[in-house]
């Protein structure tokens, strides 16, 4: 049987402290540390919360407004499906654990949302979808967050790879959590964190922990993900990551735009060859429109960071994000400016490789392996941009990000 400290060694050796918050809620009664930390689920202790809320004025932590509430839903599809929203003051939004703790809404205020309007309504509970429905594009029949991990044993398109069929995206967005905490930083800046534990296991073919964190602090216009991916298999194995953000009005309107420094841009199959002369603008709700892919790989600053923007059609509202293209060299721009009843939306996706099917990801070294025992890190950071001086200085950024360098179209490569 793996011991606890077993199961923790590599988190916490992949990133000192993180891994740790695991174990640190079996003493929070005897801690001296003033804050919040209040686990939600454990399946090691076999425990559940089905309703809690916290806010500043309970825990007295903090001197602006914040909430953390947590509630399980009822009715239809999502029928035991559990919701963490969070509110700083400024940016709210929701995690679901049931739902591998992908990012649900986000908004900064009722005039900005940040996500999208999907044909699925509910937060769907896993056991309402048939991974392999419609030839393996099942995935779909719960798609409807801002932000689904796609992988991660495997991701992208569906297909056959050898004797094993692959569906589109993975397992990783469908599998409950099976740890969840929420910490309050006591001490400035008072940070909040969502943490989980989602475990991709299957007999003969894989044995993956992914550590997940969402982190904000009250009053911010900021919103970071930090994730540990632990490979417990005794065997190397391969794995694929996309963090399939998508975003919808009002951000995304005719005339917005995709900023980004541009290394190369692969358009993902014909459809998107025909339309590369302006991939990274946007067409208002186009009826048969369908969708686009461009496959981007974009330049990093001197620390190996890059950041890439979606700016609306005036240039005074958008939303940034900000990674290390060492862990996730790939970028997947998704157009799917269809009507607004068909879920008009555009994903911006970093990712380890692009959505082709593994066998042409793997061909093309865009498949990477960890080690038995090893761990990876990903870390994201998404800003809302509020005012046109936003949208300039991130602008500004990407510029002297690509200055002296040149982008290009990659017209060769293989499309589907």
């Amino acid at each position: 049987m793996i011991t606890m400290a077993r199961r923790l060694a590599a988190p916490v050796a992949a990133m000192a402290g993180f891994g740790a918050w695991q174990l640190q809620h079996k003493c929070e009664a005897k801690s001296e540390q003033k804050g919040v930390h209040k686990t939600l689920t454990s399946v090691n202790d076999n425990t559940r919360t089905e309703t809690w809320e916290t806010n500043e004025q309970q825990s007295g932590i903090g001197g602006l407004a914040w909430s953390v509430r947590k509630r399980t839903l009822h009715g239809g599809r999502q029928e035991g499906c559990e919701e963490i929203e969070v509110d700083n003051g400024l940016l709210s939004f929701t995690i679901l654990p049931t739902r591998g703790m992908s990012i649900g809404r986000v908004g900064a205020g009722k005039a900005l949302p940040l996500g999208w309007k999907s044909p699925v309504r509910e937060v769907v509970h896993p056991k309402h979808v048939d991974l392999q429905d419609f030839n393996g594009l099942g995935w779909l029949s719960g798609f409807n967050e801002w932000l689904v991990r796609c992988g991660v044993a495997f991701a992208g398109h569906p297909g056959k790879d050898g004797e094993q069929l692959l569906t589109l995206h993975g397992r990783v967005g469908n599998i409950p959590a099976s740890e969840v905490t929420v910490e309050v930083d006591a001490h400035h800046p008072h940070t909040i964190r969502v943490r989980g534990r989602v475990d991709e296991a299957m007999f003969k073919f894989a044995d993956w922990e992914l550590w997940t964190e969402v982190a904000t602090e009250p009053g911010s216009d900021k919103l970071r993900v930090h994730d540990i991916l632990v490979n417990r298999s005794s065997y190397e194995r391969e794995y694929q990551l996309i963090y399939h953000t998508n975003f919808g009005p009002p951000i995304l309107e005719e005339g917005g735009t995709f900023e980004a420094p541009v290394q190369s841009v692969m358009p993902f199959n014909a459809h998107a060859m025909s339309e590369v002369g302006t991939w990274q603008t946007y067409k208002g709700p186009t009826p048969d429109y369908g969708e686009t892919v461009y496959c981007v790989t974009p330049h990093s600053d001197s620390s190996g960071q890059t950041v890439v923007a979606l700016v609306n059609a005036a240039g005074d509202r958008g939303v940034s994000c900000r990674y290390s293209t060492s862990s996730l060299p790939a970028l997947s721009l998704w157009k799917n400016t269809d009507t607004v009843e068909e879920g008009y939306a555009t994903g911006v996706e970093p990712g380890t490789g692009f959505p082709f099917r593994r066998p042409l990801e793997r061909e093309a070294g865009r498949v990477p392996k960890l080690a038995a025992g090893g761990s990876v890190a990903f870390s994201l950071e998404w800003q809302v941009l509020r005012s046109a001086a936003a949208v300039s200085a991130i602008k500004a950024e990407i510029a002297g990000i690509q200055k002296g360098r040149v982008g290009t179209i990659d017209r060769g490569s293989p499309m589907l």
